[in-house]
C-alpha cells in the first residue's frame, strides 16, 4: 500500500486517488500504467511525523468567476494575481455576508490576511500561529468561538498541497516529505470554511484576517495527512455564512459531501516563493 516506503525516486506515474471512506483507489497513468488498485486504509498503519494543516493552497482564479460562482454583490477592491503556491501570512479572497441594518445579508468577497487576529489581541503578530482551527474545539477556544459564533467565511480554493512524510531519510539525514495536490473531483472550486476578525491598531487603522478550519483526515487522505480542510458543498453555503445561525460543525463532517483526488507533485512547491501553475502539474511516468 501507499506507505512509509514511497519516496519521490519510487512514484513512476500519475497517482489519482478516489477517496472514497476506507478505500483509496489508484490509478496510475503513463507509459507503466497497469490499471487500478484499491488499498485498504487503516490509521494504525500509518508511521509519519505529524505537521501542520492546511499550510498551502492555491488560489488561481479571476475574482470575476468567483464573484459569479459565489454569487457576491460586486468585485472586491483590490485584485489579487493567482498565486498556486498560498502560503499562512498572504492576503487572499474570503466570502463573507454583510448585514447593513434591517436589510437582508448581502455576499461579498473581501481580501484577508491568511491568519487569524481576535479583535482583543495587543499583537497582529499572532496570527502567525493561528491560520488553522481544529473543528473539534472551534466552538470552545476563546482565540476562536466568537468568530466561530457569528464570523464565518468561505475561503475559495483550486486545491491545496499536502506533504506526505515517509520514514526514508534524504541526504542531510531529515525525513523526506513527498508533496501531493488536492483537489475536488470534478474540478469544482473548493470553499473551504473559514472564519474572519477584523483587528484594529492602536492608530485606528483595521485589518481583515481569517484562518481555516480542520478536520481529522477521511480514511482515504489519512495515508498522505491526518489532518483536511473542512469543506463546505454549495448547497451549505448560506447555512454557514449566516450569522444569525448558532450552528454546529458536524454537517460538514461528512468526508461524502465533497469528494476528493489526490495526486503528487513537485517538490518546488516547498519553497513558498514558487508560486506559478507548474506547480500543480503532476508527476509523469519515467
Amino acid at each position: 500500500m501507499l506507505g512509509p516506503s514511497l519516496s519521490a525516486a519510487k512514484i513512476k506515474a500519475r497517482f489519482v486517488a478516489d477517496l472514497e471512506p476506507g478505500i483509496l483507489t489508484v490509478a496510475r497513468i503513463g507509459a507503466k500504467a497497469r490499471g487500478a488498485a484499491q488499498l485498504g486504509c487503516v490509521e494504525g498503519d500509518i508511521k509519519a511525523r505529524v505537521v501542520l494543516m492546511c499550510g498551502r493552497y492555491v488560489a488561481a482564479q479571476d475574482p470575476a468567476a468567483l464573484v459569479a460562482e459565489f454569487e457576491v454583490v460586486a468585485p472586491p477592491e483590490q485584485y489579487l494575481p493567482p498565486n498556486y503556491n498560498v502560503a499562512p501570512s498572504t492576503s487572499v479572497y474570503v466570502v463573507v455576508d454583510k448585514r447593513q441594518g434591517d436589510e437582508p445579508p448581502a455576499r461579498s468577497l473581501e481580501v484577508a490576511k491568511w491568519g487569524l487576529v481576535p479583535s482583543w489581541a495587543k499583537d497582529p503578530g499572532i496570527g502567525a500561529k493561528m491560520t488553522n482551527a481544529r473543528s473539534e474545539t472551534v466552538a470552545s477556544k476563546p482565540s476562536f468561538k466568537k468568530a466561530f459564533a457569528s464570523q464565518r467565511c468561505l475561503v475559495p480554493a483550486d486545491g491545496y498541497y499536502e506533504w506526505y512524510t515517509s520514514t526514508e531519510v534524504t541526504s542531510s539525514g531529515r525525513p523526506a516529505k513527498l508533496p501531493f495536490f488536492i483537489h475536488a473531483a470534478d474540478g469544482a472550486t473548493l470553499a473551504m470554511a473559514g472564519l474572519y476578525e477584523w483587528w484594529r491598531s492602536p492608530e485606528g487603522s483595521w485589518l481583515l484576517t481569517c484562518c481555516v478550519l480542520t478536520k481529522q483526515a477521511t480514511q482515504g487522505l489519512i495515508q498522505i495527512h491526518d489532518r483536511m480542510p473542512v469543506m463546505v458543498p454549495q448547497a451549505r453555503w448560506n447555512w454557514w455564512l449566516d450569522s444569525a445561525l448558532q450552528i454546529e460543525i458536524a454537517p460538514l463532517l461528512d468526508p461524502r459531501l465533497v469528494p476528493l483526488e489526490a495526486y503528487p507533485v513537485s517538490t518546488a512547491v516547498n519553497n513558498a516563493r514558487n508560486s506559478g501553475p507548474e506547480l500543480m502539474a503532476p508527476i509523469q511516468a519515467r
